[in-house]
């Protein structure tokens, strides 16, 4: 695995710590490449039941690394406009789709492509001193990264375009408030309790996640009679794991269950 992105297994859960802290935890096309392939390596490892996502230092992610994006602008290399496709898009699908629970610890600043990536995960544990900002506007671009999709489905859309045409960062709390994180926890204890509660459900049917998932994905973009079967395939591919068969026995027994993601 390239430095930029540090990988820890601890007991069905993978931590994936962007690791460029001089720079916010900046996405350059090392860390953006790093990042999918190790996505997509987590989501094919069955010993793998759970993701984290944190940074290093005093930082999440402070979104695209403007110092490398300008250098290729002035060089009028065309990279830069296509990272969107060949990076932000495939990163935002590699969680979206992955198969077993993803969770964002949020530490210190979110920024644009980072804060969305946070935004893409199915949790967000944010420390007490985390702040989101939608920068994009502040350096004359548009959304990437799936943020149109996935904040107004967290906020709504009044406050998502608020965010994203005023460009003013959220504190933790606020975003508590408001639903854009679900839990707050006090300063640099963000990946630690993201692992827990990671550790929690790598315990679980994550077999019943990975479904859950689905129809959740499903359902954004469907209407009802789209997500009502869904929900119907789901469910009777569901009910035909050992997780179920597990989940029912232990139920009748009187004793906790024993999942093993099939």
């Amino acid at each position: 695995m390239s430095d930029v992105l540090l990988t820890q297994d601890t007991e069905g859960v993978r931590l994936l710590t962007l690791n460029r802290p001089e720079s916010f935890n900046s996405l350059n096309v090392e860390l953006k490449q790093a990042l999918i392939g190790a996505l997509r390596e987590a989501a094919a490892d069955d010993a793998v039941r759970a993701v984290v996502i944190t940074g290093a230092g005093k930082a999440f992610c402070a979104g695209q690394d403007l110092k490398e994006h300008i250098a290729l602008l002035q060089a009028d290399d065309p990279a830069p406009l296509r990272t969107v496709e060949e990076h932000y898009n495939p990163m935002i699908r590699a969680v979206t789709t992955m198969p077993k629970p993803v969770i964002a610890a949020v530490n210190g600043s979110a920024a644009g492509a980072g804060a969305s990536l946070a935004y893409a995960c199915d949790l967000r544990v944010a420390s007490s001193d985390a702040k989101f900002l939608m920068a994009f506007a502040s350096v004359g671009l548009s959304t990437d990264s799936g943020v149109s999709w996935t904040l107004p489905r967290l906020i709504g859309y009044g406050r998502a375009m608020e965010m994203l045409l005023l460009a003013e960062p959220v504190a933790a709390e606020e975003a508590l408030r408001i639903g854009m994180v679900n839990r707050v926890v006090g300063e640099g204890e963000a990946a630690m309790a993201a692992a827990e509660l990671a550790s929690r459900m790598a315990a679980g049917p994550t077999s019943a996640y990975a479904r859950i998932k689905e129809t959740l994905l499903a359902a954004a973009a469907e209407g009802l009679d789209e997500a009502l079967a869904v929900e119907a395939g789901a469910q009777a591919e569901a009910g035909r794991t050992s997780d179920h068969r597990e989940a029912v026995a232990a139920f009748t027994e009187k004793r906790n269950p024993n999942f093993t993601g099939h």
